[in-house]
Parts: structure tokens; sequence; C-alpha cells
């Protein structure tokens, strides 16, 4: 078996994007900070309504240089047929025994897309499962002991454990989303308006963070949510 190599970070998401739009500017802090990180698209985004799946690909790879990430990796699962499966489920502990994740970033259900809410329980199993050896994938086991959750559209609801301060990685967040020409908004860009590629949805990009900022006490913030309590090692502000 081989142990790969391994990162401090893995964030997963349904499509190209979802990530930059969820915790791009947390995945671009880490990385500024010297952090491994690393990106898993677990569809190509086929069934987008604009951009081929060439497209997406070029775009998302530019996006992850912006961020720093030290890889971005594709699971080609069906878009639009994300499903909490035996064999989707296996093809996820595959890439988690491969980059074995100190912390795993996902998306948070419920959600408008059914992807994203098929890829939370997907990725929460997965990783469960991932630490049972007698699942045979040529890989060591691996169980990621802590994961995160993530809405990539509007989330203001609630009081998340944590929120991530990104007022200094604010813009690359922003860059690496210009680098997906084909979704967002793009008045260059020959295609059919959709939601995201809408000017709206962009501005929305900024109140979202803006919102999220000042209830930390900064200028941009990302909210994350868990499962259960998270620990601290330390009183947050004491530096020790």
């Amino acid at each position: 078996m081989n142990a790969e190599h391994t990162v401090d970070v893995l964030a997963v998401g349904a499509h190209p994007d979802d990530v930059e739009l969820g915790c791009g500017g947390l995945l671009h802090k880490l990385a500024q900070a010297g952090k491994r990180v690393a990106i898993l698209d677990l569809t190509r985004g086929e069934m987008s309504t604009r951009g081929t799946p060439e497209e997406r690909g070029v775009e998302a790879g530019n996006a992850a240089t912006i961020l720093g990430v030290a890889e971005r990796a594709n699971a080609g699962l069906p878009d639009g047929g994300v499903a909490n499966t035996p064999e989707q489920r296996l093809a996820v502990i595959g890439f988690i025994r491969q980059f074995r994740p100190k912390v795993l970033l996902t998306l948070m259900t419920p959600d408008r897309h059914p992807d994203h809410a098929a890829t939370h329980a997907l990725v929460s199993d997965a990783n469960y499962l991932s630490g049972l050896a007698r699942i045979d994938t040529g890989r060591f086991p691996h169980r990621t002991p802590q994961i995160l959750f993530f809405h990539p559209y509007t989330d203001f609801a609630g009081s998340p454990p944590f929120v991530a301060d990104i007022s200094a990685s604010f813009e690359a967040k922003l860059a690496s989303l210009r680098a997906h020409a084909s979704q967002f908004h793009n008045p260059g860009y020959q295609g059919p308006d959709t939601f995201i590629s809408s000017k709206a949805f962009w501005d929305g990009i900024e109140v979202r963070a803006r919102y999220w900022g000042t209830r930390i006490g900064t200028l941009y913030g990302e909210p994350f949510h868990a499962d259960g309590p998270m620990p601290l090692d330390c009183l947050p502000g004491l530096g020790v």
C-alpha cells in the first residue's frame, strides 16, 4: 500500500467553482500561511448551462493557481447525479486516502442544488469509511478528524461555530471567481444568462462576506458549520 502525500486541508465541492464561492478566501489565507491545501471537484460541471467541461477545467486550474493551492483533482462523478452510493463513496475514499488531510471542508445541507446536498452526505460517509482497513483501495486507511461545512450560495442563517477572517484574502477570492469566466458575471462571455452569471449574484458575494465579517468585527468573513462542538486549544484572542 502507498501512503501518498499529505495535505493540511482538502476542500471538496460538487462542481468547479463551489469551493471558491464557499471557502476560497480561507484557502488562500491558509496557503499564504504556508499550509498545504488541495481541492477536489467531484464533477466536471458538464451539465452547466454555460461553459464546456474543457473550458471549466482550464478555469478551475487558473483559479487554483490564484488561490495558491498545491493540487486540484477531479473525481469524474456525473454532474447532476452525485449520490451517496457505494460506488461513489469508494471513489471519494480513494482521494481522501491519497491526500490524507488533517481537515476536510465540504458542502453544507440543505442547499438548492441536489448535488450539493448529496455531496454533504457523500463526503461525510466516505470519510468515516476511509478509516476502515478492510476497504482495500491500495492505499492506507485514513479518517480525517475534523470536517467543516460551507454553503457556496447565500448563508445568513443561524450562528455558525466558526467564521474565518478573510479580509486580507478577499481580493484573491474574487480573482479566483473571475477565473471562472464562463460562470459568473462577465459581459464579454457569449452565452445564456443564469442565476450565478447575474450582476446581482456577483454583488451578493461581497454583501455576504461583509455581513459575516461584521459578525466577527472584521471587514470580510466566511462562515463554516460543524456536526458537533469545535475543539479549542486556547481561548480566542490570547494567542497561546
